[in-house]
């Protein structure tokens, strides 16, 4: 049996992007890390990588094995082809939308233009750490700082805040269009990771189904939202999914230990190496990585061929993330050690826990766990009660603590302006399953919780294996979020944290189980002499639930989604660099600035740039006498024109090249984000030129 050229063609598309993604992430990581991240070094090399492992993996796709009737995933060749065309225009709408209403953060507030400096950096530089430029500005001077907000300051350099797997990818947009092609980069990657979550839902729910599953993740808040800024999910979902929809493929066909390397260990080695280079995009990737050990062990207990080599790609890719983490994120990974330290910790437990247990197990192989006839059952009713849990937490169990002052008096300001009693400390983490709800809906919410039960149900009976893997990585990930979403959690800003798997994975569950009730409502047409309206049931069903799905997800996204945020921002960047002189070091005389706008003046407009910590008109002459003695223009910035004249003086010539009046994201606690605050941006500079 050969695969229609439909499904294969579906399959082939919508593995592109994690092949792609992964291709170049390979390729260019060790570039950056050898400080020879260039648009030559990079199109040598990261393209022709590119373009061989788009043009020969997607080819060891297999056909799959034949199913029963009436199972997910038996569509015929036309709804495979109609599927791929739908889901493709839903991806390309996607792109053309966020694009259109792309935000120009890059005036560091918050992560996005975080990592749209790190992009700016290595895209003009290719390398890291960032050299402070000491010699240029007033070399040891006690009362210069050189760090600022996601720049950490470490002897003589600076490391940014992140991983470096985001900007890898954006830079390409930098390198053909400047900051405008940085930013529109993301809308890009947030299209092909919905195409990818459409590929998921092909395989495991059938091609049909692909394009609601496809529509609800691009119209959800949190899809546009973070697609329309340089944030690094986008990249991380379409890793993982990638991940997922790497690994049916590898296991469609049945391999033993012993056979010859085929197809489908290479697709194991992709898929576990897609899975791994998460962690060089995100460090708490990690955790998300953990169920996919536990699944090689499955796999090796089962003899599968393919289990070593997903083992091999995701040791891979893990050890890429690490040196990622420690080799150029260090401070970062300090910063976080507190919650780094136990997941590590728990990282080596389960490691350890899974290579003893395969041990122990391995004469027996798989435990059969479907011969204990009460288990099944049981894991269904336990799925749904640990649902109602998360339900009831507001109630029984408020959650308070972030064990940060900044963050306490963040949250105790929204609450004020939100009209809420005001506790700095609550976390809100209780509330994590209704913001799920919020976004896609509570019906969709109804529909996932009854789709988990029923599949675990039918995985411990070994009737669907395909969905071992993706329930494993889906169900503890959803878990573990819900638990502690470990964000602060004002919105939009907390959904960040649902958006890379645990929204897909109630979007496909949801449409999992709504293509199961329409398949039973439909085994009603199998009985004879039924009246013509029986016969609609199944149709009737199926478009409740693509309104049940698709209507209150569209409704809360309409809440942010009709402006752009910091429109203005590109403009004004390129004002501030025109009024710097060539030769010229930067003092920032302004704390209220510092945090900012330094990385903006250091990595997009190339100057050297420090902050005067305590400034007095003593401090300001002395470093300025500096920076002339070194032959060079001396700058002084602020964010407001009276701290820029108490050490320039009243007569100095001001100018103020940045001004930015523009809309932001709103901050909410107990209801979805609507609406949109204000962003006002302000550089006053005096140039003092060398004499």
């Amino acid at each position: 049996m050969r695969m229609p050229p439909g499904r294969l063609l579906l399959a082939r598309v919508t593995a592109l992007p994690a092949i792609a993604v992964s291709a170049w992430l390979l390729v260019t990581f060790p570039l950056l890390a050898l400080g020879a991240f260039t648009p030559v070094a990079a199109g040598i090399v990261g393209v022709p990588a590119v373009v061989a492992a788009c043009a020969l993996v997607p080819r060891l796709i297999p056909e799959p094995a034949p199913r029963r009737p009436g199972a997910a995933g038996t569509d015929d060749d036309v709804w495979s082809v109609v599927a791929l065309v739908l889901v493709l225009a839903i991806a390309v709408a996607f792109a053309v939308v966020q694009i259109a209403y792309h935000a120009e953060a890059l005036v560091i507030r918050r992560d996005p233009a975080s990592y749209a400096m790190y992009t700016a950096w290595i895209a003009e530089n290719g390398y890291l750490p960032i050299p402070q430029q000491r010699d240029l500005i007033a070399g040891d001077d006690a009362a210069l700082s050189y760090q600022s907000l996601a720049q950490y300051q470490r002897d003589d350099v600076i490391w940014p805040q992140f991983m470096a797997g985001a900007p890898l990818l954006t830079s390409i947009g930098y390198w053909l269009g400047g900051l405008t092609g940085m930013l529109v980069t993301t809308p890009v990657l947030g299209a092909l990771g919905v195409l990818t979550f459409g590929g998921l839902a092909a395989r495991l729910v059938g091609p049909r189904w692909a394009p609601l599953a496809a529509l609800v993740l691009a119209v959800c808040l949190p899809q546009q939202w973070v697609s329309r800024f340089t944030y690094s999910e986008p990249v991380t979902q379409i890793l993982l999914l990638g991940g997922l929809v790497l690994a049916y493929d590898a296991l469609a066909r049945r391999t033993a230990l012993t056979d010859r390397w085929s197809g489908a260990h290479t697709l194991a080695a992709a898929a576990g190496l897609s899975f791994g280079l998460g962690l060089v995009v995100r460090i708490d990737v990690l955790r998300d990585l953990l169920p996919v050990v536990g699944f090689v062990g499955l796999l090796l207990l089962a003899r599968r061929g393919q289990a070593l080599p997903l083992l091999g790609g995701l040791a891979v890719g893990v050890g890429l993330g690490l040196y990622a983490g420690f080799g150029l994120s260090r401070p970062y990974l300090e910063y976080l050690e507190d919650s780094l330290d136990p997941l590590l910790l728990i990282s080596g437990a389960v490691v350890a826990v899974t290579v003893v247990a395969t041990a122990a197990l391995w004469r027996s192989g798989v435990p059969r766990v479907e011969r204990v006839r009460w288990l099944p059952t049981a894991v269904a009713v336990l799925a749904l009660l640990v649902m109602v849990g998360f339900a009831i937490r507001p109630l029984l169990w408020p959650d308070y603590g972030h064990g940060s002052d900044f963050t306490d008096h963040w949250v105790a300001y929204v609450q004020e302006r939100e009209g809420l009693p005001v506790e700095g400390s609550r976390t809100y983490y209780d509330m994590s399953l209704y913001w799920v709800g919020w976004y896609v809906g509570l019906g969709t919410v109804l529909f996932a919780s009854l789709g988990v039960a029923l599949l675990l149900r039918r995985v411990v009976q070994r009737r669907d294996p395909q969905w071992v893997l993706p329930l494993m990585v889906l169900l503890w990930t959803v878990a573990t979020t819900l638990l502690r979403p470990a964000i602060t959690p004002d919105h939009p800003w907390a959904s960040r944290r649902l958006i890379v798997l645990v929204i897909p994975a109630f979007v496909l569950l949801a449409v999992w189980f709504a293509a199961w009730l329409t398949r039973y409502c439909a085994a009603i047409d199998d009985v004879r002499d039924r009246p013509a309206p029986v016969h609609a049931i199944p149709v009737v069903v199926a478009v409740l639930a693509v309104g049940v799905m698709v209507v209150p997800t569209a409704v809360t996204a309409n809440g942010v989604m009709g402006y752009r945020q910091d429109v203005g921002t590109v403009e004004a960047t390129h004002r501030l660099c025109d009024a710097l002189p060539p030769d010229s070091s930067v003092v920032v005389v302004d704390s209220d600035m510092a945090g900012g706008y330094m990385p903006l003046l250091r990595n997009v407009c190339g100057v050297p740039t420090a902050q005067l910590t305590d400034p007095t008109p003593a401090d300001a002459q002395r470093v300025v006498a500096q920076i002339h003695s070194r032959g060079r223009d001396a700058v002084l910035a602020a964010s407001r024109a009276e701290a820029l004249q108490a050490v320039a003086g009243e007569g100095a010539p001001l100018e103020r090249p940045f001004d930015v009046t523009a809309a932001m994201d709103p901050s909410t606690l107990m209801e979805p984000p609507t609406g949109h605050w204000t962003f006002r941006g302000s550089v006053w500079v005096v140039v003092i030129p060398v004499e």
